[in-house]
Parts: C-alpha cells; sequence; structure tokens
C-alpha cells in the first residue's frame, strides 16, 4: 500500500513506542518521514533503518517544551522536502505519581509542558504550512485518562491529556473549511518501553490490573495505535475531524 505516496509527515517523539511504529508506517506506505525527538542515537538508527528498506526518513533533534526547536523542525522540513502534509503530535512524559497536593510544582510544569503545551507549539507551527499545501492532518495523542480520572497519582498527566484533547477540538473546528483535519487518538496501556518496566518489576500486579480493567485482557500493540493513527491521517479519513478515538481494548465502553 502506498496511501501516503508524495506526502511528507512529522512525527514527534518518534523515536520509540507508539511514535516510531507511526514512522515506520507512514514510511513504508510511502511518505517521506521526519522522526522529531531527543533521542538522536535512536532516532539516526531508526532513520538509517528505513532508508536501508528504501523508504524516505531522516531525524532532527527536537525538544517540544522549546518554540524555537519546533520553529526549526519544521522550517527545516519544509525546506528539505517543499511541504508538509502530516503532523503527529506524540512526544509526551509520564510524570511521577504523587497525590495531588503533595505533587512537585516542577515536576507538574515539566508534564504540562510537554504533553500539551507542546503539542500547542507544534499545531501553531505546523497549521501555516498546511494551509500552504491546501490540505493536511493532524493527529494528537492523547490516553484514555483523557476522557476520565485516575486513582494512580498521576493528576498533571490526566489534566494534559483532558487539554489535548479539547485543544484537538478546538483546532478541528476553527480549520475545518480551510482543508485541515484534526484528530486525537487516545491510547490505553501500551506495551511500550514503560510499561516494559512494569512487566519486568511488576507482573503480578500488573497482569491483575489488565485482568480487571481492560476488557480484552491484554495491552495494545504500539502497531495497533499507529493503525489508528495512520487512518485518521489518509484519505479514508476524510470526513473526520475533532474526533478523539480510543483505542482501549474497551475501557472506556464499560
Amino acid at each position: 500500500m502506498e496511501r501516503f505516496k508524495d506526502r511528507v509527515a512529522i512525527v514527534t517523539g518518534g523515536t520509540s513506542g507508539i511514535g516510531r511504529a507511526a514512522v515506520c508506517g507512514f514510511a513504508r506506505e510511502g511518505a517521506r518521514v521526519v522522526i522529531a525527538g531527543r533521542r538522536t542515537e535512536a532516532g539516526t538508527t531508526l532513520a538509517a533503518e528505513l532508508s536501508a528498506e528504501g523508504h524516505q526518513a531522516s531525524y532532527f533533534h527536537t525538544d517540544v517544551r522549546s518554540a524555537t526547536s519546533i520553529t526549526n523542525l519544521f522550517e527545516w522540513t519544509v525546506a528539505e522536502y517543499g511541504r508538509l502534509d502530516i503532523a503527529v503530535n506524540n512526544a509526551g512524559v509520564p510524570g511521577g505519581s504523587f497525590p495531588l497536593t503533595e505533587y512537585p510544582e516542577a515536576d507538574w510544569d515539566e508534564v504540562l509542558s510537554v504533553n500539551l503545551k507542546g503539542v500547542w507549539l507544534c499545531m501553531k507551527c505546523a497549521i501555516p504550512h498546511l494551509l500552504h499545501t491546501g490540505r493536511g492532518a493532524i493527529v494528537n495523542i492523547s490516553s484514555d485518562v483523557g476522557f476520565v480520572g485516575s486513582t494512580f497519582g498521576i493528576s498533571p498527566y490526566v489534566a494534559s491529556k483532558h487539554g489535548v484533547i479539547g485543544l484537538t477540538r478546538a483546532a478541528a473546528l476553527e480549520y475545518a473549511t480551510r482543508s485541515i483535519r484534526v484528530n486525537a487518538v487516545c491510547p490505553g496501556l501500551t506495551a511500550t518501553g514503560m510499561t516494559a518496566v512494569a512487566q519486568e518489576h511488576h507482573a503480578q500486579l500488573l497482569n491483575q490490573y489488565i485482568d480487571a480493567t481492560i476488557p480484552m485482557r491484554r495491552m495494545g500493540r504500539p502497531t495497533e495505535q499507529a493503525g489508528a493513527i495512520l487512518w485518521l491521517c489518509s484519505d479514508e479519513a476524510g470526513f473526520v475531524t475533532g474526533h478523539a478515538l480510543a483505542v482501549d481494548g474497551g475501557i472506556l465502553a464499560k
């Protein structure tokens, strides 16, 4: 399949987990992909692997906490490839686990800066380029806790992911008549590097949580989250905007 032939995509947080799966999906379906993130070695290695397969991929070191870094990313991409068609705002941090009244202010600011402000800064830079192209798709990565609360002491993460859904809907309505679609993917528990640590050290507790919480009785796979991202960016979803798609094994259906 070449759903994205001749299109240019940026994926932030593209060096691992869901972001990496999305990068590989776009590249293998014909897109020219820019892998944006802070892990230089992982990013350059992934770009080299995809290039060796015959795909077009580049790495650009990016810190979504910095407006200058994001501006440089988008300007470099358009200078290098001549256009922008797709922006996937995936970069995020989990933060720590503390009771709300004890959450360190600096840690709170870090989570909101990456997970919410970073998404806003990326959209702020992406949209002018998408308007110039004449069409475009943005997918922001939220979470299943973007819809609900949590008892795990992750209040800034929950707040940031609620905010991503609100920001997605606001942007979708602002640009609905200008050929830019803006949607969100809301992953449930997914088997990434972060959950691998929990599997290694707290396997029994994790399995109990999965059995009690996820109707499908398993974690999601990064490729399943990437499949939703790619669909929302494709012409097949041409009449979809402002949608927050839960990919969570049925959690929110309960």
